[in-house]
């Protein structure tokens, strides 16, 4: 793993993405996992999942073992061209807007809360008083 380790761009990293053909970029490492898929305790899917992109994240969030990273050394196969992987985009949310209601409405608001079911049992009660009357 010296300084004459062969560079791969993410679009060549990317091509290798079959069962038959795997590659992923993990700290800016690649590594060819072909021969570890069905070893992988994880799966094949987690691996060809993680094709195509800088995988670092999805291993660091594992949180795999010393003797896991000291596997990989057996399937790395050269570096990453870092400008060849994007930037992370960070997400920001999308401007909203604030909702200010006054006292005003929302003094109307309480007084129909109490208003609304006193008018309508004073109706059920006249309703009442009016059929029994007949």
């Amino acid at each position: 793993m010296g300084s004459d380790a062969k560079v791969y761009t993410l679009a060549e990293v990317s091509a290798h993405n079959t069962p038959q053909d795997c590659w992923l970029v993990v700290n800016g490492k690649v590594y060819d996992v072909t021969k570890f898929l069905e070893d992988h305790p994880g799966g094949d899917d987690v691996l060809l999942s993680s094709t195509g992109k800088d995988a670092t994240d999805d291993f660091e969030d594992v949180g795999h073992s010393t003797t896991a990273r000291a596997m990989m050394d057996e399937y790395y196969i050269g570096e990453i061209d870092t400008a060849t992987i994007p930037e992370k985009v960070k997400y920001t949310a999308p401007n909203q807007p604030h909702y200010n209601q006054d006292k005003t409405s929302e003094f109307i608001i309480k007084l129909l809360q109490f208003l609304v079911p006193l008018a309508i049992l004073g109706l059920a009660v006249a309703v009442r008083i009016y059929t029994k009357s007949e």
